[in-house]
């Protein structure tokens, strides 16, 4: 069984966070920059606003998918129980547009193989792919860790870059 996080792993949260920002205020900041730390620590004095865009119901309805994760995981699906585990109890308004946006973008699972959760130790997998190294803290099985730009400094777990690297890492498990 492999659980897949959603934001920044199958979702491309930080391409609209940093549209949305830059056009509300004028700035050109992009994800090479994220390198230094989250938007909200980049622009301290702005994190509230930041954070706000979250709590916006529509945020998360319109974002890109995640370049080859669609194939990669509909390949996957074929040999291994998937999950979406999102941790959206962290910003509740968002549920109904994450819900709307898997059933659209990955309509091949099946609605009871979305998670929608706070503290992801609950899940019971064998693998989770997320970008957030915190989720594998008491997580019982491998962690992958999904790059971005905020977790390039983050060791000691195995790490994929690509959707196309996670499904070479899967070949041949079962």
């Amino acid at each position: 069984m492999i659980a897949i996080d959603m934001d920044e792993v199958i979702a491309d949260f930080n391409t609209k966070h940093l549209s949305v920002f830059n056009r509300d205020y004028g700035e050109n900041v992009t994800t090479e920059d994220l390198k230094s730390g989250r938007l909200a620590e980049l622009r301290p004095h702005l994190a509230t606003e930041i954070l706000n865009y979250l709590h916006d119901p529509l945020f998360f309805r319109d974002l890109d998918v995640m370049k080859d994760s669609r194939e990669v995981i509909r390949s996957l699906s074929e040999r291994f129980d998937i999950y979406i585990t999102t941790a959206a109890m962290e910003v509740p308004s968002s549920f109904t547009a994450k819900y709307e946006w898997l059933r659209e973008h990955f309509d091949f699972l099946s609605d009871m193989n979305f998670v929608f959760c706070g503290n992801k130790s609950i899940i019971r997998a064998d693998y989770l792919i997320d970008d957030n190294a915190r989720h594998f803290e008491r997580f019982c099985g491998q962690g992958i860790l999904f790059t971005a730009p905020h977790n390039l400094g983050v060791t000691g777990y195995d790490r994929v870059s690509s959707w196309l690297e996670a499904a070479e890492y899967f070949r041949g498990k079962e």
